[in-house]
């Protein structure tokens, strides 16, 4: 994908807006995948181009990281949104909440292979992560490894057709209304097959749900 189509999405995120990455605690999600790599902050540095006081300081939630660098760690760590986005364990509790979605008004995230619309992005410790994405990609070669992430994923195709390669499955055509359940911990990845990019909806499991 080409600088464009990031940008045009980036265009279309309100300026202003606070930070999706608060409520997630991304710092804590930050450290555990730079630890369970065995990375120090240097290597995450050279491979982000982000100063280490400035990965030091996400990490111990002393600064609400910017879109531009959220995009600067899902693409200098190869993972995609759902691995940033999976939250470490934390301890139950209970409470009656909602979180509405106007439709268009989710928090919009962009990667090379995907657009990705966050839905209920106000709510903190959810125990399910829906959004829904826009697959650019148009060839499995665009992937530079799998994408995985904790939990169980549950993917409909709204709109178009999908090709779903997935490690130990052959490649699977899925066509608009066609719905799939499965282990995200399962290498995966999404390619367009039709004229238009396909449009999918999917809702996340975390992994200590259980």
């Amino acid at each position: 994908m080409t600088a464009t189509s990031e940008e045009h999405a980036a265009l279309r995120i309100a300026s202003g807006r606070k930070a999706f990455v608060e409520p997630l605690c991304l710092g804590e999600r930050l450290k555990q995948i730079r630890l369970a790599n065995q990375w120090t902050l240097e290597d995450v540095s050279q491979r982000t181009g982000l100063a280490r006081s400035t990965l030091s300081k996400i990490e111990n939630d002393q600064v609400s990281p910017t879109f531009s660098v959220v995009q600067k760690l899902t693409t200098g760590l190869n993972i995609d949104l759902p691995q940033l986005f999976t939250p470490p364990k934390r301890e139950r509790y209970t409470m009656g909440r909602r979180d509405l979605t106007r439709k268009g008004k989710g928090q919009l995230h962009p990667t090379p292979t995907y657009e990705h619309e966050l839905l209920g992005h106000q709510l903190a410790q959810k125990r399910m992560i829906p959004f829904k994405t826009i697959v650019r990609a148009r060839s499995f070669d665009e992937y530079h490894q799998w994408v995985r992430h904790d939990g169980e994923e549950f993917l409909m195709v709204l709109h178009g057709d999908i090709m779903l390669y997935s490690e130990f499955y052959a490649p699977l055509m899925l066509a608009e209304g066609d719905s799939i359940y499965f282990d995200s911990d399962m290498g995966h990845a999404l390619v367009s097959t039709s004229a238009d990019d396909a449009i999918v909806l999917s809702v996340c499991t975390r992994g200590d749900e259980g």
